[in-house]
């Protein structure tokens, strides 16, 4: 096995050139043997294999610095930087992250997690470069999916018109840009491709001087040859036109050829862009026919390519069917999704009404403000949404909706605690931040009878700006639907009050439970709303217990249980002893939920440790 011996960036350089394809063929098999078990995004990092072996094979990671987009395609270079070992702990918790961290490795640039940053840290990192006087490489790997984003091209603008020497590598696996056809572009491709084209290029430039555009001849011609390109190759334009030198499309599984490409571009020593064509799933069939399921997958049988657990109804499934069902019965109903049609449940609704179904890309911050823009005409529209990505939107949820008071509805999919993707994927501020936004009604379901009553309410009964949070997976025990209040009280007691909102309710009873056991008599409030508050509805049902227990996946700042506690502080209403039960300031790693929610004191045993020792020593 060639890859048990590759334990650094160094034996991939000192590998044989003829062994490369079997070293790429290993990888491919410990991706899919590894990740079946762990479960992880491998459809894009089967497809990246030969290109990353190539960047080890020219630069030096230790210092080069290497910025991925997003990160779903950095497992290979883990694998090539010293961390095969660890594997089996891919995105548990404790183990290794699904992402690119700098806490892990020296390799590791940047932490990578949310899509289009990549060319704009790589442009800081080449400025920081300049101004310290150092030497080294730097390099932006961006999927063609991320050039959906806005933040890319920010970047990109500023990084051609800067001259700041860097690469940046275009990973297009077809899934967003359309492959260029004919065969004159196939034909310049290969012509641009090749060393004698840039060694002509160099020697051209030479014969006018140093500054040749000031040469009237050269300037003359220069003209000409871009004309000609413009309209014989199109494809290069936009980022020419942006001041990069535009090197492809190069075929992403051909390692001589990429080598080749990446030395030279490092020569020319300005700002590059690399176009690469790979294809997503390469080397595993189930992945190559069915790339957006393997795109990020739980644990699956990798003979069959089927899920060792197969998933169950999904509060993200649900709310995709509540919202046909409205759409059927309103024609101003409308859904927007940032790219994420499958995971958000929107994929029926984008067959059953495909002209009032709209996927921005991702781009949240444009969907926030289009969906505004529907609202104010007079439409219904529904942005089902992550919540981690919801944030980019933050200033257009505030200027383009809230200003103006506009029904728009937002489905805030996995929310709270979400589990192995770690720290740049839970849902822990959307809670804090959409509840400070004036105007916004907040509201939580603790399960899938409540999501469907609250989106029907959030979608007809409403004027303004409405979020519904509710996590990812299926529900817990709870089954009843208590939606139509600001809180209501599941159970009656005299010791404590345990006090939470959405799915947490289900370890808040468990622990109710479990106080009963130890003697004590625990009341059970649940939160349907977290905005606005309505600290008198809930007051009339704290009553005068001494003892207030709030649970919270969210982060301690500006959360639900803070505010109330001020609320109540400020009308003579408070409770003598409280616990504030969160994440307080710290953010939440890889694990799953149960991992997750014991660690941070929020399961069913440690919050009724809590109560009990809160009553006790109040006694």
């Amino acid at each position: 096995m060639i890859l048990e011996t590759i334990h650094s960036p160094a034996d991939v350089k000192a590998l044989e050139a003829e062994k490369l394809p079997q070293l790429c063929q290993e990888l491919r098999e410990f991706l899919v043997a590894n990740v079946s078990q762990t479960g992880g995004h491998l459809a894009a990092n089967l497809g990246a294999v030969e290109l990353t072996v190539a960047i080890h094979r020219v630069f030096d990671t230790t210092r080069d610095r290497l910025v991925f987009d997003v990160g779903h395609q950095s497992y290979v270079h883990k694998a090539l930087t010293g961390r095969q070992a660890q594997f089996p702990t891919l995105r548990q918790f404790g183990g290794l992250s699904g992402f690119p961290k700098p806490r892990e490795s020296v390799h590791d640039a940047f932490i990578a997690g949310h899509a289009s940053n990549s060319v704009s840290v790589a442009l800081g990192m080449a400025h920081a470069r300049t101004l310290q006087k150092d030497d080294y490489s730097v390099l932006a790997l961006i999927g063609d999916g991320a050039l959906t984003g806005g933040l890319a091209y920010e970047g990109l603008n500023n990084a051609g018109a800067s001259g700041e020497p860097l690469i940046v590598i275009l990973n297009d696996n077809g899934m967003s840009i359309n492959p260029n056809v004919g065969a004159m572009t196939a034909h310049l491709s290969g012509l641009r491709s090749k060393p004698v084209y840039y060694h002509f290029k160099k020697w051209y430039r030479g014969l006018f001087g140093e500054e040749p555009e000031k040469n009237a001849v050269y300037r003359f011609n220069h003209k000409l040859k871009t004309s000609l390109k413009k309209n014989l190759w199109p494809s290069s334009t936009l980022f020419e036109d942006m001041g990069f030198t535009y090197l492809g499309p190069i075929d992403g599984h051909d390692i001589p050829r990429l080598c080749d490409v990446l030395r030279w571009a490092r020569e020319l020593n300005g700002p590059v862009l690399l176009h690469v064509h790979t294809q997503k799933g390469r080397g595993y069939r189930f992945a190559e026919e069915n790339p957006g399921k393997f795109h990020g997958i739980a644990p699956f049988d990798p003979a069959t390519g089927e899920l060792k657990k197969p998933g169950g109804k999904t509060f993200s499934a649900v709310f995709g069917e509540t919202l046909c069902e409205c759409a059927k019965e309103d024609q101003r109903v409308c859904a927007i999704t940032a790219a994420m049609a499958d995971g958000t449940g929107l994929s029926p609704f984008a067959k059953a009404f495909p002209e009032r179904f709209f996927d921005v890309g991702i781009a949240e911050g444009h969907g926030v403000t289009m969906a505004a823009g529907l609202a104010a005409q007079g439409m219904v529209p529904a942005f089902a949404v992550y919540s981690t990505f919801l944030q980019r939107g933050y200033d257009m949820l505030m200027h383009d909706v809230s200003l103006q008071n506009l029904h728009v509805v937002l489905g805030v999919d996995r929310a709270g605690l979400v589990g192995s993707d770690g720290e740049t994927h839970h849902g822990c501020f959307d809670a804090l931040f959409l509840s400070a936004i004036p105007g916004f009604t907040v509201l939580c379901p603790a399960n899938f009878a409540e999501l469907r009553t609250m989106t029907r309410q959030a979608l007809f009964d409403y004027n303004g700006p409405v979020a519904i949070r509710y996590p990812r997976g299926g529900e817990g025990a709870f089954r009843e639907d208590t939606a139509g209040e600001t809180a209501v009280c599941l159970r009656q007691g005299t010791d404590v009050t345990l006090l939470a909102h959405g799915i947490l309710i289900n370890n808040v009873l468990r622990a109710a439970d479990l106080l009963a056991e130890r003697g004590i008599s625990a009341q059970v409030i649940k939160l349907n709303r977290i905005s606005p508050l309505g600290s008198g509805e809930i007051a009339g049902l704290l009553g005068s217990i001494d003892t207030l227990l709030v649970a919270e996946d969210s982060f301690g700042a500006g959360c639900a249980g803070q505010r109330l506690a001020a609320m109540l502080a400020q009308e003579g209403k408070a409770p003598k002893h409280l616990i504030l039960k969160n994440l307080g300031k710290t953010y939440a790693p890889e694990g799953s939920v149960a991992e997750l929610e014991h660690s941070f004191g929020l399961d069913a045993e440690s919050l009724a440790a809590a109560a009990e020792e809160a009553v006790r020593n109040g006694q």
